[in-house]
């Protein structure tokens, strides 16, 4: 009991240190100087208030390794529409953290902090990918992207799922091979080899 008692305590000291950092983050970026030129426009449009105008979900970490991966891929998504400067980024995403994804991460900072690894942005995605879609996975993705045929899918439906599949893929992927590996998959089809060397076009 102790222990568990130990953690939440800690779990809310972390939770309150990272609010508190955020309000000093956006007290900073809105207080304009006493002297010098206004603050550019585009200040408010990188506070946490404009983030959560974009409804981002929150996440609890008990989900499919794919949900994790489109998660992590659409808050980037809004960070890239809203130029979201990246010393926000770790803020921002460590806020839509909730229950055991909360937990992981007050766990792994800390370790990192110990370990004297900088706490970064791009060190959360590593440290994310790795907990929520791990190597295994990845590689079981490459392997299904390549044996994939249409088999008993739409060609639209085989279409998506081999785009989605194509980015697993760990080798260099140029138009052509690309073009050709799809056309390989459609073989049931009996599709006469088109010789089309632009993916959107042959698809």
């Amino acid at each position: 009991m102790q222990q568990m008692e130990a953690a939440r305590v800690a779990t809310e000291d972390a939770h309150r240190q990272h609010m508190e950092a955020l309000r000093q983050l956006e007290q900073n970026r809105t207080i304009a100087p006493a002297f010098g030129p206004e603050p550019r426009p585009t200040v408010r449009e990188r506070s946490l208030e404009d983030f959560l105008k974009h409804h981002p979900v929150k996440f609890g970490g008990k989900t499919s390794p794919d949900a994790a991966d489109q998660w992590l891929k659409d808050l980037k998504r809004i960070y890239d529409e809203k130029m979201c400067p990246t010393e926000n980024r770790l803020a921002f995403i460590v806020y839509m953290l909730t229950g055991e994804a909360e937990h992981w991460w007050t766990s792994t900072k800390s370790i990192m902090e110990e370990r004297g690894e900088p706490v970064t942005w791009e060190a959360f995605r590593g440290k994310f990918l790795s907990e929520y879609f791990p190597d295994n996975v990845w590689y079981a993705k490459e392997v299904e992207f390549l044996q994939l045929t249409r088999g008993g899918m739409t060609v639209a439906d085989y279409a998506e799922r081999f785009k989605h599949l194509s980015r697993f893929y760990t080798l260099p992927l140029d138009e052509e091979w690309r073009c050709r590996k799809f056309e390989n998959g459609l073989r049931d089809l009996m599709v006469a080899p088109l010789s089309i060397k632009d993916f959107t076009a042959l698809v």
